[in-house]
């Protein structure tokens, strides 16, 4: 039973954002409230209407422990299924009055003499909680290059994550800047119709075939009738992830004894090109998952088509009628899609979070995002991030991550409610964290010379990744230690 009742915002309602409000409301926690800028829950799978848009990781593991879903039409879900998923679980677990669509949280600043945290919204309006919980995600703001002449390009733009369903692909010239995750889902489902389709190919990536597939009438029934059924198939991918994948990423002994395998089966869907120098430009440099290794059946026969060209010199301007790139070239086109990724440093973008002594969590920043299991930072009170610095994971289920910070937050809540008016990360637990975090990092396949990603910022600082295990991050988020911060009553 709590002794006081706490009031939570969280901001966001993707997977962390729903996760973390059935958390709490399990937990006997009613004043919640979740803000979102769209009308909608649903976060990436609700904005993320690209043709082909699709989760990499089986359907079994990318959903919530406690909530399986027996009828996933195909191991691989695609956009629709998975945010009907969301959908049906924020109305399942009674979240529908408990969200605030349509608003836009600017900033938020923490009343020092309250002990509460000041939220001003988009409609003018402002609101105070005991605790704010930033749901706000690492791929949730998309990133398009600076690139002079944007304002001159007299055809069609959008981003692949801003897909525009009103214009019509059919016999245009289109042009793709990017071949990343996003890109290899819909080239091949858009090549066909299109006239020409030039694909800009910012980086090489390493691919391997999709081992995707329709799951039959008689699995749903058999999930259904037999839950351990699913639950076994989800151990065995969990398995698979954990023993298998993640010591080729973290393990400097994993990568060498991996390394070579995931190196012939992504060799062998290359087979695919026909163009033996098309291959020698589509292969890495690099080291397996040293990027993110992409999955797609399909990508690599697209390249085939006549229609179809690949070019690696880079953009350095658009003009009226296409881009001029590097080596001089001009390239023509009508209809320019980003596929450029997003600014995966951005955690609470476009909120404005102000700690104690006026401190803005990106001034806090400024040397590189870093929280304490990802979740909490100092000068931060009662602050806590999802899907925050460093718990991205490079092989597994985000899910998984995002359940174990839910169970971690529900405590703090708990500790509110018992008394505590102010919990505060310790420096030096943030600081040990933080630089043990760093040095498993560098010996990871991401830190490696001759690889640059996403997962880091300008100076070359992994601030996504974990460095570890998801059943390590689970062990380190199970309890939350009162001595790692400063509690005041």
């Amino acid at each position: 039973m709590t002794r006081r009742k706490v009031s939570i915002a969280i901001v966001g309602s993707g997977f962390s954002g729903i996760g973390l409000a059935i958390a709490l409301k399990r937990a006997g926690f009613t004043d919640i409230t979740v803000f979102d800028k769209a009308d909608g829950p649903g976060g990436v799978w609700r904005d993320n209407t690209y043709p082909g848009a699709a989760c990499d990781a089986p359907s079994h593991l990318y959903s919530y422990s406690f909530e399986p879903k027996p009828d996933w039409t195909r191991r691989f879900a695609e956009q629709p299924e998975i945010l009907a998923y969301l959908r049906h679980c924020a109305a399942k677990y009674g979240l529908m009055p408990y969200f605030r669509f349509r608003t836009t949280v600017t900033d938020a600043q923490f009343q020092t003499a309250t002990g509460r945290w000041r939220l001003h919204t988009s409609d003018g309006e402002t609101h105070d909680y005991d605790l704010l919980v930033a749901a706000c995600g690492q791929l949730s703001n998309p990133a398009v290059p600076p690139l002079p002449g944007q304002d001159r390009f007299g055809g069609t733009m959008f981003h692949s994550a801003r897909w525009n369903p009103g214009h019509e692909l059919a016999g245009r010239r289109i042009a793709v800047v990017g071949n990343g995750a996003s890109a290899v889902q819909f080239v091949p489902l858009i090549a066909p119709a299109a006239e020409r389709l030039t694909v800009f190919q910012v980086e090489v990536h390493w691919i391997s075939r999709k081992p995707d597939r329709l799951y039959p009438r008689w699995r749903h029934a058999l999930n259904r009738r037999v839950p351990v059924v699913q639950k076994l198939s989800r151990l065995g991918i969990f398995l698979w992830f954990e023993l298998v994948l993640n010591p080729a990423l973290i393990s400097p002994r994993g990568r060498r004894v991996l390394s070579a395998p995931i190196r012939l089966l992504c060799r062998y869907a290359l087979r695919s090109v026909r163009d033996p120098r098309l291959r020698r430009r589509l292969t890495p440099r690099y080291e397996p998952g040293c990027k993110r290794i992409l999955t797609s059946s399909e990508y690599y026969p697209t390249l085939n088509r006549p229609n179809v060209a690949v070019v690696d010199d880079p953009i350095t301007e658009l003009t009226r009628h296409g881009a001029r790139t590097a080596n001089g070239d001009h390239h023509t086109f009508d209809t320019l899609i980003w596929a450029t990724g997003f600014r995966s440093q951005d955690f609470v973008a476009p909120m404005r979070v102000i700690g104690t002594h006026g401190t803005e969590l990106n001034a806090a920043w400024k040397d590189g995002a870093r929280a304490y299991l990802g979740l909490a930072v100092t000068g931060f009170p009662n602050f806590f991030l999802m899907y925050g610095p460093n718990t991205n994971v490079g092989s597994g289920s985000v899910v998984h991550m995002l359940e174990s910070q839910a169970a971690y937050i529900v405590q703090a809540a708990r500790l509110l409610a018992g008394g505590v008016t102010s919990m505060e990360v310790r420096a030096d637990v943030l600081d040990r964290f933080d630089a043990a975090a760093q040095q498993r990092l560098s010996t990871s396949v991401w830190n490696q010379g001759g690889c640059d990603s996403w997962y880091l910022d300008a100076d070359h600082r992994n601030t996504n990744n974990w460095p570890g295990s998801m059943t390590g991050y689970r062990r380190r988020t199970r309890r939350l230690d009162p001595a790692d911060y400063h509690l005041e009553h």
